[in-house]
Formats: structure tokens, C-alpha cells, sequence
């Protein structure tokens, strides 16, 4: 806070009323750093009457004039009025005010010095408290309606937003389109289902609702249709196929009273077809001033969609890119979230005609680029100044050259020129080459396929190994012959007749068991 100066000259407290400014001379300064002692003064008419006396009031004319006075307030700039007032009763005095802002502007164009602080600040107060008092002549009853018809006449004006861009008419537009196109189509199909009774072969010949409506207009029975000349309405093909099928008809016979409801509401169809297309060339106006860069992206009708589906232009600009490119398809995106399938990959923006262009399995990647540049453009529409769709303009070039890299890379592959290495399959035993599709059964174990070939030796060999066999029998009898000889001179039994016995005393004991 600013240092207060020194009572060479008069401290003046500007303070602003709904009715006018006045300017109020600070008897007693030093109290201004004791909030407190300020509260006790202003707490009676008394107290504030010694801390303050009014020096100067100027009434404010009319509440175009209060109105101007207020508004440059609050922008802190200094009025006219102000200017005025404070040069002929402030000039060469100290000067307390509560804008920190308009009292640098007042220094530097009048030389006016000016204190700002907290001070200050409870000594405004202080004054708003007791004011009617200070000021002579003021009630509660004259400022209350003062106040209240300022307060408006100040929203309305913060209200800066230019006549062209207000999207409530754009939201506005954009619904009666799509309610007009049911309705026609509703009223279509009535004409043609009542008329169809009379001259069931016109529903065929002409497809257009309008050209229907407006040919039933002009032929009414279909006995006259010969007498027409339909050029304004018809092609020439199209004129003679009707006058043909008119001669051969198997409708029924209409009264002249049915036939004037079925005019009367094919020409309801004729004027709403019109009053349709006036309405579109308006919202294509409207979205031109409105969203510039957006309409360049996505078209008038999606962008007019996506802002009446935010609600607002400014709505919509605080949409990340990707709920922009979702937006419409809420019902969808929580039914996959809820059953952890794929989340949808666009909502209204799916009728954008870059994404139109693009290939099925591109739309996608497509959709979530349009969406970033989207996002871009929206904030640009709704917080930028300029009028220029600068942004929409290169960001539709991008996207379009994203598009055209993807659609070449598919034609590189299909052409057989792929960039890189080409790609290696891995090898899976579980499917075959010819159909990779399929998994083959694996094959079981079969052990008998491992079993080598016996090969044939020749009779020499066979007779060799026979006397090899004989000869190893007979030398191992000898050996132990002898060795049970041995075992006899040593006074040992031999192994075999050891065993024997063992055997036996088996025997004896298993038979006195089952004894």
C-alpha cells in the first residue's frame, strides 16, 4: 500500500453513487491505518460526520449518463464527467480513490496525486455505511430504484457480444430444419398415399416429393393431365411417361371435393419445401459469421449440429478434440463401456464429407484428425477476433493430404511397391501353408515308426556265433565246477547247495504255520 502524504494539502475521499460522484475531505488521516478506530467513528452518524465531510456532489442527467459513468468505471477508464468534476474541485489536492488503475490514468492526465490502500479501502466503507447521512438529501427509497436500474442497464452492456455472433439462432435454426424435413417427409408420403388411390402409376414415374406435390397441383384429375403442359415441372421423358400412364390408368374415381384437400395439402408440401430451403440458405449465412473455420471443416449442417448438441459456440470450445469426435454417439460410448466392447469411433461428425471420402476402414483414423483440427477451429471461432476462416482453410488441406497418404499406402501395397523390408510370416506348425486358416490336428506319437530295420546277416556269421555262444556255456560250467571243488577241500558248502537248504527250512516253517 501507498504511503499517505503529509497534510500539506487536502486528502479527498472520490467515491461513486448510483445517483452521481462526490468527493468527501478526510478531517482526520491518522486514523486511516487503524482499522479499527475506523470502524468505531463509522459506527455513528456522529463518529463519520468527523472523519468526513462532503466537499462536492454532481447528479448524474439521466441513466444513459449514470450508465456511461459506470461502464468506464469498471472498465478503469476515465469519463468524461469525472474528468470535469475532478478538475474543478480536486485539482492540486490528494486524492483517495478505490481503483489502484484509474488513479495511475487521473496521475498521468490531470497530475492529480492519488493514495490507494487498505486504509482507504475501510474508509469506503465506512462511508457506504453512512452514507445517507453524509450526503444530504438521499434516502434509501431514491437509491434502491437508482441502483437497481443501473445494475441492468450495466449487465446489458457487459453484454458485448455482436448481433452476428449469437449461435442462439444458429441452434435454433438447425432444429426447425430437422423437424421440417419429418414433417415434409411425413406430408410427402400423404399426398402420394391419397393421390395413389386415383393414379397409382405416378408414384412410380415421379420420385421427387416436390416434382409430386407440385405435378398433382397442376393436373388435379388425371383425365386432364393430356390438357397440362408439365415442362415447368417435369423433364420431357418423364412429362410423356405420365400422360401415357395417365390414358391406361387403373385408379379410382375422386369427387372434386377430394381432390381440393389432396391440393391443399400438396401445396402445404410446396410451401415447406421452400420455406426449407430459405431457412437453409439463413443458417448457412448465420454459420458463416458464427464458426468460419468449423464451416469449412465439416460443412454448415454438422457444425450447426455439433453447436446445437454443446449448446453453445463457447460450450463446444471447451470440448477436448476427442469428445468433438464422439459427440452424438453418447448412447452408444456407454452401452460398450458397460459391455466392454469397442467404444464408438464417431458420433455427428461421421457426416463430415472428409469422412465420406475416405474409405471404410480409414474413416476412423480420418474422424479422429478432423476432430484435433475441429477442436482447433471451434476455439478460434468463439474466442478469436478475426472473421477470416484462415484456420479451417489449413487444417481442411491437412486433413485432406492425411487422407491421401493413407488411400496411397494401401495403392503401394496393392501394387506391390511396399516400402521396407517385406514382411516374414512366422512359422506355426499348428496350420498348414495351403489353407493357414484352418488348424491342422497335431499328429500322436507312434512308437513302431521308430523301430530300425533289422538287417540280414550272412549263414557264415550265423554258424560263428553259435560256436562263439556253445563255447562261452560250456566254460562257464567248468568254472564252477571247480570252484564248488574248492569250496569242499576248504571244508565250506557250496552257494547252490546253501540256497537249497534255505529253500527247505522255508518250506518246513510255511507248512507248520497252516498246521
Amino acid at each position: 500500500s501507498a504511503r499517505l502524504p503529509h497534510a500539506t494539502t487536502e486528502m479527498l475521499l472520490l467515491f461513486e453513487t448510483p445517483a452521481g460522484f462526490s468527493l468527501f475531505k478526510v478531517k482526520d488521516e491518522g486514523k486511516l491505518e487503524d482499522a479499527e478506530a475506523l470502524e468505531k467513528a463509522f459506527s455513528t452518524p456522529e463518529g463519520a460526520k468527523k472523519m468526513v465531510s462532503l466537499k462536492a456532489f454532481t447528479k448524474f442527467d439521466n441513466t444513459a449518463e449514470a450508465l456511461a459513468a459506470a461502464a468506464s468505471l469498471v472498465d478503469s477508464k476515465l469519463g468524461k464527467d469525472l474528468k470535469k468534476f475532478l478538475k474543478k474541485h480536486a485539482e492540486g489536492e490528494t486524492l483517495a480513490l478505490a481503483d489502484p488503475k484509474l488513479g495511475g490514468i487521473i496521475k498521468e492526465k490531470m497530475g492529480i496525486a492519488c493514495v490507494y490502500s487498505s486504509g482507504v479501502m475501510e474508509l469506503m466503507r465506512g462511508v457506504r455505511y453512512q452514507l445517507n447521512e453524509l450526503v444530504g438529501g438521499l434516502t434509501d427509497k431514491d437509491i434502491a430504484p437508482m441502483a437497481l436500474g443501473l445494475s441492468h442497464s450495466l449487465s446489458r452492456y457487459k453484454l458485448k457480444f455482436s448481433p452476428d455472433k449469437v449461435d442462439t439462432m444458429v441452434v435454433q435454426a438447425i432444429g426447425l430444419l430437422d423437424e421440417l424435413d419429418k414433417e415434409l417427409n411425413t406430408y410427402a408420403m400423404r399426398v402420394r398415399e391419397w393421390y395413389g388411390w386415383h393414379f397409382p402409376e405416378m408414384t412410380k414415374i415421379i420420385a421427387d416429393n416436390m416434382q409430386y406435390a407440385k405435378s398433382v397441383l397442376l393436373m388435379g384429375d388425371r383425365a386432364r393431365a393430356a390438357d397440362h403442359d408439365f415442362s415447368g415441372v417435369l423433364d420431357e421423358e418423364i412429362e410423356n411417361d405420365l400422360k401415357d400412364a395417365a390414358m391406361i390408368s387403373m385408379g379410382t374415381e375422386i369427387s372434386e371435393d377430394d381432390l381440393n384437400n389432396i391440393k391443399q395439402l400438396a401445396d402445404q408440401v410446396v410451401s415447406l419445401s421452400e420455406y426449407r430451403i430459405q431457412l437453409y440458405d439463413y443458417l448457412k449465412s448465420r454459420m458463416n459469421a458464427i464458426a468460419p473455420n468449423l464451416t469449412v471443416l465439416v460443412g454448415e449442417l454438422v457444425g450447426a449440429r455439433l453447436i446445437s448438441h454443446a449448446g453453445s459456440l463457447i460450450n463446444l470450445a471447451k470440448h477436448p478434440a476427442s469428445t468433438v469426435q464422439i459427440l452424438g454417439a453418447e448412447k452408444a460410448l456407454f452401452r460398450a463401456l458397460k459391455t466392454k466392447h469397442e467404444t464408438p469411433k464417431y458420433g455427428l461428425i461421421y457426416h463430415a464429407s472428409l469422412i465420406g471420402q475416405a474409405a471404410p476402414k480409414f474413416k476412423g483414423k480420418i474422424s479422429r484428425v478432423l476432430a484435433a483440427k475441429c477442436a482447433l477451429s471451434i476455439r478460434v471461432d468463439a474466442l478469436g477476433e478475426t472473421s477470416e476462416p484462415t484456420i479451417g482453410i489449413e487444417s481442411r488441406a491437412k486433413v485432406e493430404a492425411r487422407l491421401r497418404q493413407l488411400e496411397g499406402k494401401t495403392l503401394g501395397v496393392a501394387s506391390g511397391v511396399a516400402k521396407g523390408k517385406p514382411d516374414v510370416k512366422k512359422h506355426d506348425k499348428g496350420r498348414s501353408s495351403d489353407t493357414p486358416a484352418l488348424l491342422t490336428a497335431p499328429k500322436s506319437y507312434n512308437p513302431d515308426s521308430d523301430a530300425t530295420e533289422k538287417k540280414k546277416e550272412p549263414k557264415s556269421e550265423k554258424k560263428d556265433k553259435k560256436k562263439r555262444d556253445e563255447e562261452e556255456e560250456e566254460g562257464g560250467d567248468e568254472k564252477e565246477a571247480k570252484k564248488a571243488k574248492k569250496e569242499k577241500k576248504e571244508g565250506k558248502e557250496p552257494k547252490s547247495e546253501k540256497k537249497e537248504k534255505k529253500s527247505e527250512k522255508k518250506e518246513k516253517k510255511e507248512k507248520k504255520e497252516k498246521a
